[in-house]
């Protein structure tokens, strides 16, 4: 039986999470909550998964490269600096971090990237994603992976050509630009589409979620994977064999 931790247990994909393991029948499960201390309980476990915040990510990241035990990331909204520091602890110990853990998304992934890599610059990126209005962070992590899987495919800069929304006089679109909108309202779970604009044709990629199940499952699915995992930065597509 493998000993599972969930740090951020009090939120809804920790809780969501905690019951699908235990349905399973294949983990044991301890969890921990904003302001508590979760050494003990990493080094008594044998893997971890983060659904906190960001800050706390790299407080149970710390407990698990000193007790050498594999973390999954589901957290998102990190900073650069706090994103380096735990591609710093991936080092010592085997770390996933995943915007998103829904199997579809991380396929819609491989879709942007293909798909930006055959269109070429002559198509225009739009990221258009939507949440619930409880969602604190904007824009999601997914949509922010998407802009930056893209542009890493039209060999540019994310942090450079990322526009978040617009307003007033702005002038002509620039071609190198990839733009991501939030938006926000009732009990959106989660949506994202890609919109490659092109001169008289247009594609467009979606993706829905209708429900949370899917996270808690791919959160439990990333998790067996990583088990058995060297130290090593990693993600969704590598626990799904797209790379």
């Amino acid at each position: 039986m493998t000993q599972l931790h969930v740090h951020g247990a009090a939120g809804r994909l920790g809780q969501m999470i905690i019951e699908y393991a235990k349905q399973s029948g294949k983990f044991e499960i301890t969890g921990s909550g904003r302001g508590e201390n979760p050494r003990v309980l990493v080094s008594e476990s044998d893997i971890v998964i983060d659904v906190s915040q960001p800050q706390g990510s790299l407080a149970v990241a710390s407990c698990c490269v000193t007790s050498q035990k594999p973390l999954v990331i589901g957290t998102t909204g990190h900073s650069a600096d706090q994103l380096q520091e735990l591609r710093n602890a991936s080092a010592k110990t085997a770390i996933l971090l995943a915007p998103n853990f829904s199997v579809g998304v991380n396929l819609l992934f491989w879709l942007a990237q293909r798909t930006a890599t055959a269109l070429g610059p002559e198509f225009d990126v739009e990221v258009v994603e939507l949440h619930h209005r409880l969602k604190k962070d904007a824009p999601s992590g997914t949509a922010r992976r998407l802009g930056e899987v893209i542009a890493k495919a039209r060999n540019s800069d994310y942090e450079t050509v990322g526009r978040h929304g617009r307003e007033g006089i702005i002038g002509q679109r620039a071609s190198s630009e990839i733009g991501i909108h939030a938006v926000r309202g009732g009990d959106i779970v989660g949506e994202h589409t890609i919109y490659f604009a092109g001169i008289g044709e247009r594609i467009e990629l979606t993706h829905r979620a209708t429900n949370r199940e899917i996270f808690a499952n791919g959160a439990l699915r990333a998790a067996t994977w990583l088990l058995s995992q060297p130290a090593g930065w990693y993600d969704m597509q590598d626990a799904l064999g797209l790379k």
